[in-house]
């Protein structure tokens, strides 16, 4: 039953661009490129239990270090290009994430959010590399002497992109780094007395989000194709909360139910984006307390719940 399901959502993914329209392609590729973030977040706060308010400047990072990679070496590969923008990311989610080994809940939230704004801020002020303000126009990537200029070739870059890292995730979690994981979020103390290094686990566990958010951001950049730091401000940090809370904390598939949902109500609240924090908000609200497992708990079996 699972691999007809998996077979069935390939087989959408391979003929989505021959059935839908130019626009839905672009947002079917923006699902997949808040698929990836969300996983991202996921295995970091749904598996560790460090809430991040951050996240929206780990794609900052990683969708400028691959605009800036693809502008001054335009015959990089951008496979290449997508790998050099989650390592730089993975390192400044590394290099952030052991001083805030020794804070939790509401302080490591606080943390993260104060991160997102300095992020911003340092776009703004290296103009002379970021353009600042003005923006910076990517140019599209070239992958085997093709340039990927169209909207259907950028989808299929981002859904290929994407599958190789659900499957990694999932592998992940199976494994003995994602037990780890998880004995974390049940109890420190507890994962602690069996032998797992708290300091190892959560560092690790920052470099894997980053690296993850930071190859969205290059999938981000060759998609939307200009890059403005207004567009990484602190509610895009708290839409990708909001993402792996309605999709399940601890999640894979939930991570990308959740991901679709808002980016799809994104897009449909277009015209009332005043109100973007209080529609989302009560999202969170209302999924928190009737539904606190997400829809990953919400559409298992009975017996599996």
């Amino acid at each position: 039953m699972r691999r007809w399901a998996l077979g069935a959502a390939a087989a959408g993914l391979l003929a989505w661009p021959w059935v839908a329209p130019r626009y839905l392609i672009f947002l079917a590729s923006l699902v997949l490129v808040n698929a990836v973030v969300a996983i991202g977040l996921n295995l970091l706060s749904g598996y560790t239990n460090q809430l991040s308010f951050g996240h929206a400047g780990f794609l900052a990072i990683g969708a400028y270090a691959a605009a800036l990679l693809t502008i001054h070496a335009p015959t990089v590969p951008v496979i290449v290009t997508l790998a050099a923008a989650g390592a730089v990311t993975a390192a400044v989610g590394l290099g952030f994430g052991v001083p805030c080994l020794r804070l939790g809940g509401l302080y490591l939230s606080m943390a993260t959010l104060a991160f997102g704004f300095v992020v911003s801020e340092v776009i703004l002020s290296l103009d002379g590399l970021t353009l600042g303000a003005d923006g910076l126009r990517v140019p599209a990537g070239r992958l085997a002497g093709f340039t990927l200029a169209t909207d259907t070739a950028r989808y299929y870059l981002t859904a290929a992109v994407a599958a190789a890292l659900v499957a990694a995730a999932v592998n992940l979690t199976r494994s003995r780094v994602g037990r780890a994981f998880l004995a974390i979020r049940e109890s420190e103390v507890a994962a602690q007395a069996s032998g797992v290094s708290l300091a190892a686990y959560k560092t690790a566990a920052f470099g894997v989000s980053a690296f993850y958010t930071g190859v969205a951001g290059g999938l981000f950049a060759f998609v939307v194709g200009f890059l403005s730091p207004d567009a990484f401000d602190v509610f895009l940090s708290v839409d990708f909360v909001v993402m792996i809370i309605l999709g399940g904390l601890g999640s894979v598939p939930g991570s990308i139910a959740g991901a679709a949902v808002v980016t799809v109500l994104h897009d449909w609240l277009a015209a009332f984006q005043n109100f973007r924090p209080l529609i989302f908000g009560a999202i969170l609200i209302a999924c928190m307390l009737f539904m606190p497992g997400g829809m990953a708990h919400a559409l298992r079996p009975p017996g599996r719940r």
